[in-house]
């Protein structure tokens, strides 16, 4: 059934939503944003306190700096996470990408916090203490970096998860509503079975595949064969009915019993005869365009 947090048009729109649902309105770049901000905000502020608290001589503005300074570098570090995952996904790609970025970015990182640790503490800055910081700094920066990259590919599942709800409670509604339509009873093929011919009425079809110069007709579990194009029938039909499974096929709305997301993010539509259908990423997503959907 479709989320009622995410279909807003099913609200009266004169409702104002409550504050959490238009949190789940907010687009997964959005939250990742608030979500790193806040971070960076909070680490800030707690580790400015540890180091007021660790030198009686630093004010309150200097520790701000010093703490704003030392993880100013994580900001440069989520938004490389979030393009490279946006660019290429939460795979394995992603994966080998940003671990070869931590070659480079953990040591750079760890290099700079010691010259800004070294600056505050108004210390001369010798080579030895600057390597010896340098050193100590690592283990932290590899596990903020690796936590860096485990909420990054987090939040990528979570956005592929509400995308796939968000086009399943779009095609629910869809389907809802092809139910509730009247088809034109008078409308009706004639269809070659066997050596007999059958008038069926097109409310009745469940779905037609292109088989060279004819047409599979399957309608209430059974089959048959007309002879036209897939191209020219499906200009004849109700397109609030019926629509393109596949390069080949055409679908019946009205007819889907039950819509299961797979895991490469097709859909297997079950029809009321028993019969499963698998729709493509491609013309899955066509289905939404040709039903004038947009999801949030």
């Amino acid at each position: 059934m479709p989320d009622r947090g995410v279909d807003r048009d099913l609200a009266d729109p004169q409702t104002p939503l409550h504050p959490v649902h238009r949190l789940r309105h907010l687009s997964v770049t959005a939250v990742v944003g608030l979500f790193t901000a806040y971070s960076y905000v909070a680490t800030v502020l707690v580790v400015a306190w540890y180091l007021r608290r660790g030198s009686a001589d630093l004010s309150v503005g200097g520790s701000l700096r010093w703490a704003a300074l030392s993880y100013m570098p994580w900001l440069a570090v989520a938004g490389l996470t979030w393009a490279v995952i946006r660019r290429t996904g939460a795979g394995w790609r992603a994966i080998g990408l940003l671990a070869a970025v931590m070659l480079v970015a953990v040591p750079l990182i760890a290099a700079m916090n010691a010259r800004t640790d070294i600056s505050f503490l108004n210390h001369a800055g010798e080579g030895g203490e600057w390597s010896a910081r340098t050193i100590d700094r690592l283990p932290v920066v590899l596990l903020l970096y690796t936590a860096v990259v485990a909420v990054g590919l987090a939040a990528a599942y979570w956005r592929r998860a509400r995308d796939a709800r968000d086009r399943i409670a779009v095609l629910t509604r869809a389907l809802t509503e092809a139910r509730t339509l009247e088809p034109e009873q008078t409308q009706r093929l004639l269809v070659s079975t066997g050596r007999a011919r059958t008038s069926v009425a097109v409310g009745d079809i469940e779905w037609l595949a292109s088989a060279g110069n004819y047409l599979v007709v399957n309608w209430d579990g059974k089959e048959g064969l007309i002879r036209d194009t897939l191209q020219a029938l499906e200009a004849r039909l109700d397109p609030r009915l019926f629509t393109r499974s596949h390069r080949s096929s055409l679908i019946n709305l009205a007819r889907v019993r039950q819509v299961q997301p797979l895991a490469d993010g097709a859909w297997r539509l079950t029809m009321n005869s028993g019969a499963e259908l698998v729709v493509s990423r491609t013309y899955r997503d066509a289905v939404l365009k040709k039903l004038g959907r947009k999801l949030t």
